[in-house]
């Protein structure tokens, strides 16, 4: 069975619980190149991220509310790294190796080390919450690899979430549901990739960042063509977010 077929049975079955709602948004921002399923229309957000070496990065937060649940994408944009922390370099006291960096593996103020690390950091970031980790694997939604994750948090919540670095721009997914509830994998889940004139893509092999890109195949769509690890649990585990 397709994992797409499987989440959006979930679909149907999350957004049917009456502490969640009737409805749901199948999101899409040509902007940021990506769709995503929302509970309701998200709000949106333009902030400053922080990368792992100090450049200041552009991002959205695209975010929404149901009941007591909480679905937030955030979108960073990398592309503008290099230059930003080669200019920051320049500042550098004379020597300071670990300030300027430099050379084929971390380039002018770490930048190439900042950029092939985002996933990394960013997955670090949300380990350091005060929350347990549940669940931590590989995973890849239409071929694009990425981290998935499962926090309970300090107020007994659980945030399933998944990280994703694609064309330049980080992808941090995170769908959170109260206490008693399965976790909400449909979320992170339901992302999609789209191009420059708002198609979804799928890759016909593995996405790496950095590495040149693989054909688009046929087809595309979210929902979890996700391999390896946990990638297709979403359809069994965050099937019906009810009270048990």
């Amino acid at each position: 069975m397709r994992f797409t077929s499987i989440v959006s049975a979930a679909l149907l079955l999350f957004m049917s619980s009456p502490a969640i709602g009737q409805e749901y948004v199948e999101f899409k921002s040509q902007q940021d190149r990506f769709g995503l399923t929302f509970p309701v229309q998200p709000k949106v957000t333009e902030i400053t991220y922080t990368s792992q070496f100090g450049a200041p990065l552009r991002a959205r937060v695209y975010s929404a509310e149901s009941g007591q649940s909480r679905f937030i994408a955030t979108v960073v944009d990398y592309s503008n790294l290099e230059a930003l922390l080669t200019e920051k370099s320049k500042s550098c006291p004379p020597g300071a190796e670990t300030c300027r960096g430099g050379g084929s593996s971390t380039g002018a103020g770490y930048w190439r080390a900042d950029m092939a690390g985002a996933v990394i950091y960013a997955t670090a970031q949300l380990m350091k919450r005060n929350a347990k980790v549940e669940y931590f694997g590989w995973n890849n939604i239409n071929l694009v690899e990425g981290h998935q994750l499962t926090l309970i948090n300090s107020d007994k919540s659980k945030t399933s979430a998944a990280i994703y670095m694609h064309e330049n721009r980080l992808y941090i997914l995170e769908g959170t549901v109260p206490p008693g509830y399965p976790v909400a994998d449909f979320f992170p889940q339901s992302v999609e990739w789209l191009d420059e004139k708002g198609d979804s893509i799928r890759y016909e092999t593995l996405y790496h960042h950095g590495l040149p890109k693989p054909a688009i195949g046929r087809g595309g769509g979210g929902g979890g063509q996700g391999q390896g690890g946990r990638g297709g649990r979403g359809g069994n585990q965050g099937a019906a977010p009810q009270p048990q």
